[in-house]
């Protein structure tokens, strides 16, 4: 599928949480969210950037200026690999399993080997904090490992306003910008 762009209207989707219950999209209606895709759910770069962004959110940096405000993450997992490996965040956030890519696709996901390779080696020092010291190692490689990820900022009328599609592995939007997005739209 095309990349999803600035201006388009997002579709529904209903995926499993961390505890096995149904999420559905179309319920943050009237709310504005920062909607990230990730790889694999053992993946270093993409639970480094869950638990960047819960530590945010706990510190109060996503406040809306209007409206309550979220995150969802969905990562290309069974759900049984994402409770093994991203149940650990504690996320005040939905964490969501997409079991064989489908929704992914939907939002325009990119298959990338040079981008694999680009985040290994150009984000090494990244790659290294988060399998060292944080411990994320990819142990289970069960979803598209040649994936990249996709941050979509969404209004309350559930049109994306800013549409991100990483480079390589570990390329996602700044955090500067979803923080300026929800303080300010």
């Amino acid at each position: 599928m095309s990349e999803i762009l600035a201006g388009a209207a997002v579709t529904d989707f209903t995926l499993p949480d961390l505890d096995g219950r149904d999420f559905r999209l179309s319920s943050l209606a009237g709310r504005r969210y920062h909607l990230a895709f990730f790889r694999f759910a053992s993946c270093p770069f993409c639970n480094l950037r869950v638990n960047t962004l819960t530590r945010a959110a706990r510190a109060g940096k996503f406040v809306a200026a209007e409206g309550p405000f979220t995150i969802v993450t969905v990562f290309d997992s069974p759900l049984d690999n994402l409770k093994r490996f991203a149940g650990r965040h504690d996320a005040p956030f939905p964490i969501l399993a997409d079991e064989g890519g489908v929704v992914h696709e939907e939002w325009g996901r990119k298959i990338s080997w040079g981008g694999v390779f680009r985040g290994m080696f150009g984000r090494f020092g990244t790659l290294m904090k988060a399998m060292v010291s944080q411990g994320y190692l990819p142990l289970s490689l069960k979803g598209e490992f040649a994936g990249m990820p996709m941050d979509f900022l969404v209004d309350e009328n559930g049109i994306v306003r800013e549409a991100y599609y990483g480079s390589d592995e570990g390329d996602h939007m700044a955090m500067e910008r979803i923080e300026a997005f929800f303080q300010t739209g």
